[in-house]
Formats: structure tokens, C-alpha cells, sequence
């Protein structure tokens, strides 16, 4: 018996420490285990976190270029905005100065998105197949210089039309055809408008003849509307 519990103690004594190997390296592999994860996790999240600041950095670029479009829309906002203002004043200068033209139906002038338009009537302007302005013609070009002559940021350009009534007999020997008629005093019309003072950079002329009628051509009263000088402020290119 005493044998036997001796021999009992020994193998307790030899087991014990191999036990305890067995829970520490168990213990050790799960470690092993637990860090092999987490250093996965870490590239995991390094990778992620690469990506991410890829992907931050091309928001931040978009980011920049549309604070610079936006920036580059409200400038053109700004000046769309300071050039209608400047064409409403022009608007109001242009109907102060030619009241009495204006009650008399001589002239009619439009404002519409920027654009302003004066229309006169050639009659005004003109004796009949005739070109050249007459004296009555410059005092109302020197108003419409007075008011344009001020004018900076817009092109002023002089049309020239007139009726569907076609040009024979002695006048055919000026004037081969409407173009003609209303090329010439489209042209002397700027000329003169610079004569006055208007920058003659700002001014153009335009012919359009019979082929933009603002009215029928069947009636005197239409034929009449149709013979017209327009002198037009439009923004510069």
C-alpha cells in the first residue's frame, strides 16, 4: 500500500508538469492565433484606409474645381447683372431725351434681355430714295449720340431696311436694288454717329434691304413701318 501510494504520487508529480506544458503552449498557439487576426485586421484596415484617402482626395479635387467653376459663374452673374442694369439706364436715358419723337411715333425703342433697340422711321431721317440725312435727321442723331457716346461695354450696330417696293426708273442709277438703298444709309448713319463723337470701334452697319419687315407690305401705313433705321446696343463680343 505505502508502495503503491508513493508510485501514485510520482506519476502525479511527472504529469503535473507536462500538463501545464500542454495548457501553455495551448494558451501560446491561441495567442499566436489572436495576433495573426489582428495583423490581418491591421492590413485590413491599412488597406481600407489607403483607399479611403484615394477616394478623400479626389472628392477634395472635385470639391476644388467646382468652388472654382462656381467662383467663374458668379462673375459671369455679375456682369450679365452690372450690363442689364447699365442697359436699363441707358433705356431710360435714351426715352427722357427723345419724348417728343416718341409721342409723335417717329421712334420707338425696346429694351429686351439686355439688348437695346431704337427704331426710326426713315421718314425722319430721309427724304424719300434718298440716302443722305437730313437736317432734321442729325438733331435726332445728335440725342441718340448724347446718350450712346457714354456707353462702353456695348457694340452699337445700325441696320438698314426698307419696304418690299422695288427700286426702278432714275433712283436705279444710285441704288441698284434695297440692298443698296439701305446699306448706304445704314453706313452714313454710323458716320455720322461718329462725327458726333461715338467711338467708331463700338459701331457697325448692317444692310438687310426688304427681307426683315416688322409689318405687312400691303398697306401704306405698313410699308411706312418697314423703311426704318434701327440702331442696336448689344453686348460686345
Amino acid at each position: 500500500m505505502i508502495r503503491t501510494g508513493w508510485l501514485l504520487l510520482l506519476c502525479a508529480a511527472l504529469i503535473l508538469p507536462l500538463s501545464g506544458c500542454m495548457v501553455a503552449e495551448s494558451t501560446y498557439l491561441k495567442k499566436v492565433d489572436e495576433a495573426e487576426s489582428l495583423e490581418k485586421s491591421l492590413a485590413a484596415c491599412e488597406q481600407k484606409g489607403g483607399e479611403q484617402a484615394v477616394r478623400i482626395a479626389a472628392l477634395e479635387k472635385q470639391r476644388d474645381e467646382l468652388a472654382a467653376q462656381l467662383e467663374e459663374q458668379k462673375k459671369k452673374v455679375v456682369h450679365v447683372e452690372t450690363a442689364r442694369e447699365e442697359t436699363s439706364k441707358t433705356y431710360a436715358q435714351m426715352i427722357e431725351k427723345m419724348k417728343s419723337e416718341i409721342a409723335e411715333g417717329q421712334v420707338t425703342i425696346t429694351e429686351l434681355k439686355g439688348r437695346l433697340t431704337v427704331n426710326m422711321v426713315d421718314a425722319i431721317l430721309f427724304d424719300s430714295g434718298k440716302a443722305d440725312i437730313k437736317p432734321e435727321g442729325r438733331q435726332v442723331l445728335q440725342k441718340v449720340a448724347e446718350v450712346v457716346g457714354q456707353v462702353e461695354d456695348k457694340a452699337i450696330r445700325v441696320e438698314g431696311h426698307t419696304d418690299n417696293v422695288k427700286i426702278g426708273g432714275a433712283l436705279a442709277r444710285a441704288f441698284a436694288s434695297n440692298w443698296e438703298l439701305s446699306a448706304s444709309r445704314a453706313i452714313n448713319v454710323a458716320r455720322y454717329l461718329q462725327r458726333l463723337g461715338v467711338d467708331p470701334s463700338l459701331l457697325s452697319a448692317a444692310a438687310y434691304g426688304e427681307y426683315r419687315p416688322v409689318s405687312e407690305n400691303d398697306t401704306p401705313e405698313g410699308r411706312a413701318k418697314n423703311r426704318r433705321i434701327e440702331i442696336v446696343l448689344v453686348p460686345r463680343d
